[in-house]
């Protein structure tokens, strides 16, 4: 059982949710990246998405571009990302690290390197948001020999047949992108976001995350009765912009964001 498993069934055996934030590796420096990590353990993260920083991002909007220009501005690469992996692991030896990002880096450094050093330090699922299941015959076979958890996106408009399909190929979760649009960019639609998480339950059995567009406990709330778990991720990458220069403030900041969104997602507990 992977550590994403063992986390989403313990939590569904607690009738609880899962909060999965998401930072991007390097914003506002790399200095800061671990412990920010552990700041969002803290205020109550289950599952972290570390972002590999991108100079085109497309999945995502100006909030989370702009994070990744600053992680790579400080020479932020994928191997640094690894390695700050590694180093969470040296005090956090259970919370489960997936890395999301896209395909270039990792062909750039070797898909079975990149599965070998992702392992060794510790990650445990990869999000690679320009590769489709269709597409990952070469990549899906080293990440299951490494352990990794595959997890894709399913969209608004996935058709049926498509859900199963990514559903076959996927381990973990299965992140459930609520809007039709880049991160940060609209108001989510929770009863639509409720039909189409209940629908997407009937075609798999995974557990289903929720992300794009939760930006406050209200909305965290709202989302995780429809879901097994909550995805945060521009309004905490605003938060790291607006605190650049102040760690100290930066990791208040965070778990003020993060910590009523925990509460709230155990309040709903049965």
């Amino acid at each position: 059982m992977s550590r994403i498993e063992g986390v989403l069934n313990a939590l569904k055996e607690q009738g609880r949710k899962a909060l999965i934030p998401y930072i991007t590796a390097g914003d506002p420096h790399p200095d800061e990246t671990v412990s920010l990590m552990h700041t969002l353990v803290s205020a109550g993260a289950d599952i972290i998405e570390l972002g590999v920083p991108f100079s085109d991002p497309m999945a995502d909007g100006p909030v989370i571009q702009l994070a990744c220009e600053r992680a790579l501005k400080h020479g932020t690469s994928l191997r640094q990302v690894i390695a700050m992996v590694k180093e969470f692991r040296n005090s956090d030896p259970d919370t489960p690290v997936v890395l999301m990002g896209y395909l270039n880096p990792m062909e750039a450094m070797g898909y079975e390197a990149f599965a070998n050093a992702a392992a060794d330090a510790g990650v445990d699922g990869v999000l690679t948001v320009d590769l489709p299941p269709e597409e990952a015959d070469q990549v899906a076979p080293l990440f299951a020999d490494s352990h990794l958890d595959p997890i894709f996106l399913l969209a608004p408009t996935t058709t049926d047949d498509r859900i199963k399909a990514i559903s076959e190929h996927s381990s973990g979760y299965v992140y459930y992108v609520s809007i039709k649009g880049v991160t940060g960019s609209a108001t989510i639609d929770v009863d639509e976001v409720a039909k189409k998480v209940a629908h997407v339950h009937e075609l798999t059995a995974l557990p289903v995350g929720v992300g794009f567009g939760i930006r406050d406990a209200e909305t965290a709330a709202a989302v995780g009765r429809v879901s097994d778990g909550v995805i945060v991720g521009s309004v905490l990458v605003d938060t790291i912009a607006r605190h650049q220069t102040d760690p100290d403030a930066l990791r208040k900041a965070l778990t003020d964001l993060l910590h009523p969104m925990r509460e709230a997602l155990d309040s709903l507990a049965h």
